[in-house]
């Protein structure tokens, strides 16, 4: 994987920073929705986050199917031979190393960008210009 530094340099567009952090991670995201969470989110995303996405859903899953090559996929209830089955139970068939996580999608990026908090306070921002209001009086009748 390329490390970020890298990138900065090798581009100058925030979505193809993003498409970077992703490195091999399989996904169904396409350019446009690249340039959509570049909008939304800004850089940098939050890709370490969206990373584990795919994890949670695949513990969190109650139903799963076997796809042609034999691994065993989280899905939803509906989806076409489906078992109702968990990670746990599949680990201790034995199958851990037949479990493969869905691919990143855009829904992904939308409840990492749901629960994100703001990194500065509303507090924090009134404490910092009431400072920046103080220097620049001050600055002024100096």
């Amino acid at each position: 994987m390329i490390e970020s530094s890298c990138s900065c340099k090798a581009t100058n567009t925030p979505y193809a920073l993003d498409q970077v952090h992703l490195g091999d991670t399989p996904h169904n995201l396409t350019e446009s929705d690249f340039e959509y969470l570049a909008s939304v989110l800004g850089p940098p995303l939050h890709v370490k986050d969206v990373l584990f996405e795919p994890i949670r859903k695949t513990q969190d899953a109650m139903f799963f199917f076997k796809n042609p090559e034999g691994m065993w996929i989280p899905c939803g209830p509906k989806q076409k031979g489906t078992v109702p089955t968990t990670m746990q139970e599949l680990t201790a068939k034995g199958l851990a190393s037949q479990i493969l996580p869905p691919p990143i999608t855009r829904t992904d990026f939308d409840k990492v960008l749901a629960r994100q908090r703001p990194t500065v306070s509303k507090s924090d921002l009134d404490v910092n210009l009431t400072l920046q209001t103080n220097i620049y009086l001050k600055a002024d009748f100096v």
